[in-house]
């Protein structure tokens, strides 16, 4: 049986990946319709707004949560030599990646210098949930 702490911290983690998917799966929605108006217009100024609190005070926050109770999880868990979770590191490697991309993608729209379509961002939204999805496949199956 896991100890105490061990759950805390898997609780705390699970509850920090809620809050950073939210955040990733909603930005690049958000995104999409702030490419689809005009730079100058008030649908803009609000977007931007919108954006940079979700990123400053939920996405952020929320990354930075879910990576130090998965490391010490890992620690606890004595994860680290398990190909699973070589794998896994891997992919939330990508998620974070991915998340500077959104916060460049960010600045961009507030200095009204965005060079991407709707198009492009609607194939963006895509890119979190596809890793969400491998992720929650590794940890629940382990497959190696």
């Amino acid at each position: 049986m896991a100890s105490p702490i061990y759950l805390w911290l898997k609780a705390f983690h699970i509850i920090s990946v809620i809050a950073w998917m939210a955040g990733m799966l909603y930005l690049p929605r958000l995104y999409v319709y702030h490419a689809g108006v005009a730079a100058d217009g008030p649908e803009a100024a609000l977007f931007k707004v919108m954006e940079r609190r979700l990123l400053r005070y939920i996405i952020n926050p929320a990354m930075i949560s879910t990576w130090a109770f998965g490391l010490s999880l890992a620690y606890l868990g004595h994860w680290w030599m398990a190909p699973w979770f070589h794998a896994k590191l891997l992919l939330v490697i990508a998620l974070s990646t991915f998340h500077g991309f959104l916060a460049r993608w960010r600045k961009a729209f507030e200095r009204d210098a965005n060079v991407h379509s709707v198009r492009f961002y609607r194939a963006m939204n895509e890119v979190p949930t596809l890793l969400m999805i491998a992720i929650v496949l590794l940890v629940v199956l382990k497959p190696f």
